[in-house]
Parts: structure tokens; C-alpha cells; sequence
């Protein structure tokens, strides 16, 4: 049945785990292992031009596939039990893991940034002074999962045309933000909306990424386990996806050089803050690779089961890759520069493995206690 421009979230209760939700967090957090193992050992100016383009041209599919997730999954797990009696009690349990996130955060920000700064550096960055590279990602959620939860029982009960007016109200706030110099607060300004000198993630400019995921976790909900329906979801995504792609292609062609155009997203230009043309690339790219996540379904998650198993905790899999790169590998054995690209490409494939057999290794131990 259409929706209704009135019509407010009609959930019904998921009838298993979707396997295909693990599978696209597990793919995100794949490219951005690799990602992090070249950046972290071998540096990105270091990268031979092959490997720009398209190895790290398309891991910049990462971050908005995996914000994405995050607000699928909220819709999936929480969205339908707002206006529940329970409600409390899952809020208070999404704000203690607000609390574990951050906690890693902070601990995995000594980690990264041991080796090569001095302590001042290192307690400034703590006390928001500064901000560090590889770890912002978890900073975003630790605060992400403080309003996040305050305004789940809002959404649900909101009918269509207001959330889609929310997402485009905040893609307007976060444009004519920008424009502001909040009176020299670079730290403020790069927590809210992002800032070109800071490598973290605004708030207000990402919020609309989690929005469009809860959209989606609502039709995937409606969706998934009816095989028409989920058809023309994945179908509708993919169009979707592919007409972004093509949207970048068109500016770039409008340019007039695509393999700079292709270049300066390998490089992250338009990243932060958020630009049209890498947005359209990353957003496309993300919502293609969900929808082959989703139509792959079971049969997919367990043919990449290491991918499935990674995104089936994503916390653990993200501690693992930045204590292996930035503790063992680079501060440890001194190994930043010593790998060749290929060599840091073959670490990011170990790691992906190595963090799915450390969930499973984790996950033997708890349940044989």
C-alpha cells in the first residue's frame, strides 16, 4: 500500500534478526578498516595513484553507509516501542551505551594519538581543546545517542511530511550555518556542523543521514519479509543510489575533468564540511551497496560471514582496528612507513578477519561462563 504524506510510522515487530542490516554495517566498517590501514601506516600522500582511484575513491562509500545503519537499526530496534510502556527503560539502556561509546572514545583517542603527540596535545584533545583523526567517528555517536533518544518518540508519531520536511530543514540549517564563524568557536562549529580544519562530524550536518535511515528502517521493516514488497524496496533504493552516482558524474562532466573530480574525493575534499559533489558520490554509493546488502538477505550475510560478523558489533570491531593499527603496529613495532600500499591493503584485509574471530572469540567466552 502507498504511503500517505499524513501517515505516521505503522511498525511492526521485526520476525528475526535481519542479517542484512549486520552485513551493511559490516561492509562499512570494512572499507573504513582498509581506509585506516593505509592512512595509518603508509599515509595517504603516499598512496600510489592506482590506489586513490578507485581503491580509495570507493571506501568513501564508509561513513554515510554507516550513519545510515545506525538510524536503521534504531528504527528497527527501538522506533516501534516509543509509545510503550518499556519506553523508558530503552531509552535509558540507548544513553548507557551513549556512556560506553564515549568512554572508547576517549580511550581510543590516548591510543591513536600516543605515538606522535606530546601529553599536552593529548589532554587537550580530551577536554574538547582539539580534535584527533581516526576516532571522531565514535565521538559523533557517543553525543549522537544523547538527542537521538529524545527525539525517537517525536518521530514516531509525526506523519510523513513533516520528517521529510525535518531532513530538508536541516540540510538548509546546516548550509547557512556553515556561513557562520560562530564567533570564532572552531570547536563548536566543527561539533555542530563540521569545520574544514578539524577532522570530526557535525551533529546538525549528519542528523540528516540518521533521519533517512529511520525512513528506511521503517519501510524495511513494512518490507523485508515479504519478498514483492521487498523487491521494489531494494529496487527503489538502488534507482536512488544510482541516480546520485550519476548526479556526480553530471557535475563533474559540467566541470570539465572527471579524473579530477574522482581525485579530489579520493583526497576527501567535500567531506568536512559536507560538499554537494561528495555527498552525491558517497550517499549513492551507500545506498547501492545497501541495496545489495538487503536483496543478498541471509544468503549473503553468511557468504561474508566475516563482514556480517563485524557488523554485528560494530563497537567491538572498531576497537579492534584502532588498537592493532595505532597501539601494536604503529606504536609498538614502529611500523608507520614501513609497509608498502599493497602490504597496508593486505593489514586491512587481516584485520576485517581478525576482528570478526575476536567477536566470535568474545561472543564463545560469554555464552560458555
Amino acid at each position: 500500500m502507498p504511503l500517505k504524506w499524513t501517515e505516521i510510522p505503522q511498525l511492526p515487530r521485526a520476525e528475526d534478526r535481519i542479517e542484512a542490516i549486520d552485513l551493511a554495517r559490516g561492509i562499512a566498517i570494512g572499507l573504513m578498516i582498509i581506509s585506516h590501514s593505509v592512512s595509518g601506516l603508509v599515509g595517504i600522500r603516499n598512496v600510489p595513484e592506482w590506489g586513490m582511484v578507485p581503491v580509495h575513491f570507493l571506501t568513501k562509500f564508509s561513513s554515510s553507509l554507516f550513519i545510515m545503519v545506525f538510524g536503521i537499526a534504531l528504527a528497527v530496534a527501538f522506533l516501534s516501542h516509543t509509545q510503550s510502556d518499556d519506553w523508558p527503560k530503552r531509552r535509558l539502556k540507548l544513553w548507557l551505551r551513549a556512556i560506553e561509546v564515549w568512554f572508547w572514545y576517549k580511550a581510543l583517542l590516548i591510543i591513536e594519538m600516543l605515538p606522535f603527540y606530546p601529553p599536552s596535545d593529548i589532554v587537550d584533545a580530551l577536554l574538547y581543546g582539539r580534535f584527533a583523526i581516526w576516532v571522531e567517528i565514535l565521538g559523533f555517536y557517543a553525543i549522537a545517542l544523547l538527542w537521538v533518544p529524545l527525539m525517537l518518540p517525536l518521530w514516531a508519531r509525526a506523519p510523513l511530511w513533516s520528517r521529510l520536511a525535518t531532513i530538508s530543514v536541516l540540510v538548509a540549517l546546516t548550509v547557512w550555518l556553515q556561513s557562520l564563524s560562530f564567533g570564532g568557536n572552531d570547536i563548536l562549529k566543527a561539533l555542530l556542523v563540521d569545520h574544514k580544519d578539524h577532522y570530526t562530524w557535525g551533529q546538525i550536518s549528519r542528523a540528516p543521514l540518521i533521519l533517512v535511515g529511520l525512513l528506511i528502517g521503517e519501510a524495511l521493516l513494512r518490507c523485508y519479509f515479504e519478498p514483492t514488497a521487498r523487491r521494489r524496496l531494494v529496487l527503489t533504493l538502488l534507482g536512488l543510489g544510482v541516480l546520485m552516482v550519476a548526479g556526480f558524474y553530471g557535475l563533474a562532466f559540467a566541470e570539465g575533468d572527471v579524473d579530477a573530480a574522482m581525485l579530489a574525493v579520493a583526497n576527501n575534499v567535500g567531506k568536512h564540511p559536507p560538499g554537494l559533489s561528495f555527498m552525491l558520490f558517497s550517499l549513492g554509493g551507500a545506498l547501492v551497496l545497501l541495496a545489495l546488502a538487503l536483496a543478498g538477505g541471509k544468503v549473503a550475510a553468511k557468504a561474508l560471514l566475516p563482514l556480517a560478523m563485524v557488523g554485528s558489533d560494530a563497537l567491538k570491531a572498531f576497537i579492534f582496528h584502532i588498537v592493532m593499527i595505532f597501539l601494536v603496529l604503529r606504536f609498538l613495532w614502529e611500523g608507520e612507513g614501513m609497509y608498502s600500499y599493497p602490504q597496508a591493503l593486505g593489514v586491512g584485509g587481516l584485520l576485517i578477519l581478525g576482528a570478526a574471530v575476536w567477536i566470535w572469540i568474545t561472543r564463545w567466552i560469554s555464552t560458555h561462563r
